[in-house]
């Protein structure tokens, strides 16, 4: 078979073997929305999972790695203020309270790996 492939805007010629033999073990693989229209955008997060925050926490905006937590327990923070930063993909992302209290528990550790939406710091 003989594919176009285009990459960093270089078209490629490109021949490919295709193994002939059935193999249904995984079923039908989609890329990018085929038989039917686009890919649907994966289920939001209820509340109660893993990567829910509570009322008062802090959540992760994206999923990553906790790299730095710049407060403590029972510290004063101010709306704004930088309280951790989690790094995914090579950059490091701020997490700052979205407002004014008193950090009553810190519920992740540095280097933990963490997913989007999930508490981080909980402030009362």
């Amino acid at each position: 078979m003989k594919l176009k492939v285009t990459v960093n805007g270089v078209a490629y010629d490109v021949d490919v073997d295709v193994d002939k033999t059935q193999n249904n073990a995984m079923g039908t693989i989609l890329f990018g929305g085929g038989a039917g229209g686009p890919a649907s955008a994966p289920a939001p997060v209820s509340g109660g999972a893993a990567g829910a925050a509570g009322e008062g926490e802090i959540p992760a905006p994206l999923a990553g790695t906790v790299s730095k937590i710049l407060v403590e327990e029972g510290d004063a923070v101010k709306a704004g203020q930088v309280v951790a930063t989690l790094e995914a993909m090579k950059m490091e992302t701020e997490i700052q309270a979205p407002t004014d209290g008193t950090v009553e528990k810190i519920l992740v550790e540095v280097r933990q790996a963490v997913q989007g939406g999930q508490g981080l710091i909980k402030i009362g």
